[in-house]
């Protein structure tokens, strides 16, 4: 029993690496398009300075949030690797 919730708990802990994965992604690719989407308005500086500042405070956000993440999933490979360093080895 012990050992079937100690898998159970692995198991918990390998979906929120992957759901953790994504989210990253989907924010990287999020803040990919919002940088060019910034680039295209500086370009465009006098049509729309307010635009402009809402997309700088969004990319400022997504880069933060993406930082938060970085580090949970820092601290999720740590556990990982208490329980199994090979296995972590192998993530990282």
């Amino acid at each position: 029993m012990i050992a079937l919730s100690g898998l159970e708990k692995f198991s918990h802990l390998e979906d929120k690496i992957y759901r953790t994965i994504e989210l990253t992604k989907t924010l990287r690719l999020e803040k990919e398009s919002l940088e060019k989407e910034l680039s295209n308005m500086r370009r465009n500086r006098g049509s729309v300075p307010r635009e402009q500042e809402r997309l700088e405070k969004q990319v400022e956000a997504l880069l933060a949030e993406r930082d938060i993440i970085r580090m949970k999933v820092e601290a999720m490979l740590d556990a990982v690797a208490a329980l199994d360093p090979e296995l972590a080895e192998e993530l990282r």
